[in-house]
């Protein structure tokens, strides 16, 4: 528990970290517009790429081995870009850096399907929590750690270390047991096969959805607050809303959800908050703010259900596995549309009415997807129906 705890603190900030600093990044590295642009793509990138090679890898190495190698790259890749001067280098350990966070972070629900078999809600709880404290933490934190000490580098040389200090219950996993796990199945479930699946497709579909809404609202409410008129303080206080009530709720959702046979009414409670808070912020994006503000961000907790859902639309780790790592490369890869979408709308049409009824309209498949997704379900039941139909 311990080491899943620790894993999911590390799972964000090397995505979310460089956010807060990159106008520092890009004067000192003397970095192009381009080259700022393929950097914050990265993320999406190592997520669809690397995370759809994770089970495969788990399969080879052992779950825990690769989770620990895993760990070892985010260590090196963080803590040597914030050593190096040229733009290509810190390309390129940054991709290392999300190289590794990527697979683990396909490999973490299967751990949690291995080790918890029948506490799947609790320690998804557990762990999306604990992300959700990552994430908080990289986007708040890194920016006062430099300015403390010597600047940017220092800032994000902050996640190497608690990187670093993970890395330890994972060592010790592997001493106590060299014998490490792997797939028990008999035949091997591949990631596009998972993905060939009704249940792979659609939840490719529901993670891709959730994730763009939260890529667009994370890479662009802080200007929508602030062209409402408030100071960028306050529009950086509104945003912190927005991420901070994944904590709590992070802790509730996926326990509550695995409790149920059913998840429909959960899933009416969260995508109903998306209409009410971008309505919200077309009518009166100023006078209800906060409370806007809250909504989009109960919306937003989406992420921990579909999480819990890759666990429990599986029998087997191995099945958790391959859902995990289709239902993200996919999604993850399908998000990039948001961010780039939202700013392409707002350049076309000089307003945020338009990208946030943008958003608002995207929820409605994204509900009708996650209600089909609500109800009892198997990806082996899938993989075993079409075997019989061939």
């Amino acid at each position: 528990m311990v080491a899943i705890v620790a894993l999911g603190l590390n799972l964000r900030p090397a995505a979310v970290s460089l956010g807060p600093v990159l106008d520092d990044v890009r004067a000192d590295l003397a970095m192009s517009g381009a080259e700022a642009g393929l950097l914050t793509t990265l993320p999406v990138l190592a997520f669809a790429g690397f995370g759809a090679l994770a089970p495969r890898l788990a399969r080879l190495v052992g779950p825990h081995r690769l989770t620990l190698l895993a760990l070892l790259c985010v260590v090196v890749g963080l803590g040597a870009r914030v050593t190096v001067s040229g733009v290509p280098a810190f390309l390129l350990l940054s991709l290392l850096a999300l190289a590794g966070m990527a697979t683990a972070n396909v490999v973490l629900p299967a751990l949690v399907k291995r080790h918890f078999p029948d506490r799947v809600g609790l320690m998804t709880s557990v762990y999306t929590t604990s992300l959700a404290v990552g994430l908080t933490l990289a986007l708040t934190v890194t920016v006062p750690v430099g300015e403390a000490l010597d600047g940017w580098r220092d800032g994000l040389l902050t996640w190497a270390l608690v990187a670093a200090v993970a890395v330890l219950p994972w060592a010790g996993l592997l001493a106590r047991d060299r014998r490490d796990p792997t797939a028990t199945s008999q035949r091997a479930i591949g990631v596009l096969e998972a993905g060939r699946t009704s249940l792979g497709l659609r939840m490719g579909v529901f993670f891709g959805l959730q994730s763009l809404q939260a890529y667009a609202v994370y890479g662009w409410f802080g200007v929508v607050f602030r062209d409402a008129g408030f100071s960028p303080t306050t529009a950086g206080l509104l945003l912190g809303v927005i991420g901070g009530l994944s904590i709590p709720l992070s802790l509730l959702i996926p326990w509550l959800a695995a409790r149920m046979d059913d998840q429909r009414p959960v899933m009416w409670a969260l995508m109903s908050c998306y209409p009410l808070g971008y309505g919200g912020l077309i009518l009166a994006p100023a006078a209800g703010a906060w409370l806007w503000a809250a909504l989009v961000g109960t919306g937003l907790c989406a992420f921990p259900l579909a999480l819990v859902l890759i666990g429990l639309r599986a029998r087997t780790p191995d099945g958790t596995a391959a859902l995990s790592g289709w239902t993200q490369s996919f999604g993850y890869l399908f998000a990039a549309i948001g961010p780039f979408g939202m700013g392409v709308l707002h350049d076309a049409t000089g307003s945020w009415t338009v990208p946030l009824l943008a958003l608002l309209v995207l929820a409605v498949p994204q509900l009708l997807v996650g209600l089909s997704l609500a109800r009892p379900d198997h990806l082996e039941d899938h993989l075993e129906r079409r075997t019989v139909t061939r």
